[in-house]
C-alpha cells in the first residue's frame, strides 16, 4: 500500500513539474504502450486461445489509446501551429478512425500502422522537447512558446 500512495506521488510530482513537451511525450508514451498492449492480446486471442475477458481488455487498452489520441488533438495551438497542427490534427482524427476500425475487426495490421507513425512522431517531439529545453537555458531572459495543452 505504502508502495502504492509513494509511487502515485512521484507520477504526480513528474507530471506537475513536466514542460509542455515532456507532458505530450508522456502522453505519447503512454498511447505507444496501450497499443503494444492491445497487439500482444489480439496475438494471443489469435492464436487458438480464445478467452472472452480478453477481448475487454483489448477494448480498454484501444479506447485509452483513442482517448490518448482525443487529448493530443485538443491540445492543438492552431494560431501558433498553423499548417502543422492542422496536418497533426488530420493525423490524429486518422488515427482514430483507423483504431475504431482495427478494434471491431481486430486489426493488428491496423494498429501497427498507427502504432508506428506515433512513435515516428513520438521521435519528433523527443527532438524538439530536448531542443527547445536547450534553447531555455541559454535564453532565460525570453519565454518560452508551446504547444497548449491544457485541453
Amino acid at each position: 500500500m505504502a508502495y502504492n500512495n509513494a509511487l502515485s506521488a512521484y507520477k504526480e510530482t513528474r507530471i506537475r513539474t513536466a514542460s509542455q513537451g515532456q507532458l505530450i511525450i508522456m502522453l505519447y508514451d503512454e498511447a505507444l504502450k496501450q497499443l503494444e498492449r492491445s497487439l500482444e492480446l489480439i496475438g494471443l486471442n489469435m492464436s487458438g486461445k480464445k478467452d472472452p475477458s480478453r477481448l475487454e481488455t483489448i477494448g480498454k487498452a484501444v479506447v485509452k489509446a483513442r482517448d490518448i489520441i482525443t487529448e493530443l488533438m485538443v491540445s492543438l495551438d492552431f494560431d501558433q501551429g498553423g499548417e502543422i497542427a492542422k496536418n497533426l490534427f488530420a493525423l490524429y482524427t486518422w488515427f482514430n478512425k483507423e483504431l475504431l476500425e482495427a478494434h471491431m475487426n481486430m486489426d493488428l495490421a491496423r494498429i501497427t500502422v498507427v502504432k508506428n507513425m506515433l512513435g515516428s512522431l513520438k521521435s519528433a517531439w523527443v527532438e524538439v522537447s530536448a531542443r527547445t529545453g536547450a534553447e531555455s537555458l541559454s535564453n532565460q531572459d525570453r519565454p518560452v512558446l508551446g504547444v497548449n495543452i491544457a485541453g
